[in-house]
């Protein structure tokens, strides 16, 4: 125990604490391995950033949707079902990009819009639970353990996809893995029987969520520093797999990529759970939205695989800096806020719709800017222009009214 204590610090950990750590684990491996490559396999059958921009759109749509949509079931049903429909449509995603053509543009938004419905129904009840499993004193732990398994999973996926798309002829190695992805999902969906039900609510009340950006303060922040994350991920999800591709003509350069990035990823992940206390919490934002910031003016101008490994570098220290005292941050925010044990639901729905707003708003610029003039002319000002968004969330919740416990 000593020796756990030693590498985790001192925190109490519960069957359902790990239990959904395990099922987070295996959802970001299994999405590790193949999510990255979606976009270079849609891209390698349409060399056009149309129908790949249309895909992101159509999943941070159907996201959004799904949120509302499944945060008012999870007033009547168990959450935990909520997740393993999210987990199941996940699966289906992949075995539908096994099974059908996706080289034109309406499919790369049907299956988009899979995506976003299992996306959507996974991060609820993930995020649900997360705030229900945790408490404030175990809360930085989570997140910043899970980032540990993310990074751990960033290493070991990308790599090993990466290898095996290059090692195999054709579109064989897309397919090994898209199988691989689904039985991971299988297996999450399996573990997720174990955890406990959790008790229903009566209402969903998302109006009185909404009204309450304009009496509590702190909440309003929250819900536009999502909005700014959110344009920052829009374009960047997708973007830097085709850069990393077009640079290198090789999945398994998208791999080693994955693997460096992650790696150092994890190294920090581990340090800044450890270190970062609540009163250095903004401190930190601001570091880290910085160092985003700083490292879009790496790639923007010029792109080679050596300068995207440095972004890689500069970012890998920069998101664990920044994610863990704000993602903590916002839940100790909305723990705080109007009847936060009652409408956590709508709290948890209403700040996902303003990250995947955040997504659509950059992705549909990107996908306006791109039609009407050359992309490789206008991507860098895009790039630019919303790579600020991890930037502008410090400037937002700087002024948040929050006293430490």
């Amino acid at each position: 125990m000593s020796k756990w204590k030693f590498l985790l610090g001192d925190v109490d950990l519960n069957k359902d604490l790990i239990l959904l750590l395990s099922v987070g684990g295996l959802f970001t491996l299994a999405t590790a391995l193949s999510s990255t490559f979606v976009n270079v396999y849609l891209w390698k059958q349409s060399n056009n950033y149309l129908p790949i921009a249309s895909y992101q759109f159509s999943i941070a749509f159907f996201q959004a949707l799904t949120f509302v949509i499944a945060g008012r079931l999870a007033k009547t049903i168990d959450r935990v079902v909520i997740l393993r429909a999210g987990i199941s449509f996940l699966a289906i995603f992949y075995i539908v990009v096994l099974l059908f053509e996706t080289n034109t543009l309406l499919a790369t938004i049907l299956i988009g819009a899979i995506l976003g419905i299992g996306n959507g129904c996974y991060y609820l009840a993930f995020n649900l639970l997360t705030f229900e499993v945790t408490e404030p004193e175990t809360r930085q732990f989570f997140n910043g353990f899970l980032g540990l398994i993310n990074s751990f999973s960033g290493m070991l996926g990308p790599f090993i996809a990466g290898a095996i798309i290059s090692s195999m002829i054709g579109n064989k190695g897309y397919h090994f893995v898209f199988l691989a992805a689904v039985i991971l999902f299988i297996c999450a969906v399996v573990l997720s029987c174990f955890l406990v039900r959790r008790e229903l609510d009566s209402e969903f009340n998302i109006k009185r969520v909404i009204q309450e950006r304009k009496l509590n303060d702190n909440w309003r922040r929250v819900t536009y520093a999502n909005f700014f994350q959110g344009i920052r991920e829009g374009i960047f999800m997708f973007v830097i797999s085709i850069y990393i591709f077009l640079s290198t003509g090789s999945e398994f350069a998208l791999g080693k990529y994955g693997l460096i990035t992650s790696l150092i990823s994890f190294i920090t992940y581990y340090i800044v759970t450890r270190i970062i206390k609540e009163n250095f919490r903004m401190k930190a934002i601001f570091i880290g939205g910085f160092l985003l910031f700083c490292s879009v003016f790496v790639i923007a101008f010029k792109v080679s695989f050596p300068l995207l490994i440095i972004y890689g570098a500069i970012i890998s220290l920069a998101y664990p800096i920044i994610l863990v005292p704000y993602l903590s941050l916002t839940y100790d925010i909305i723990g705080k806020s109007y009847k936060a044990r009652e409408y956590r639901v709508e709290y948890i729905v209403i700040r996902e719709v303003y990250l995947n707003s955040g997504r659509m708003f950059s992705i549909a610029v990107f996908i306006v800017c791109t039609s009407l003039f050359q992309p490789e002319q206008f991507i860098p000002l895009l790039m630019c222009l919303f790579g600020a968004g991890h930037f502008l969330v410090y400037f937002v919740m700087r002024k948040l009214e929050y006293k430490h416990a």
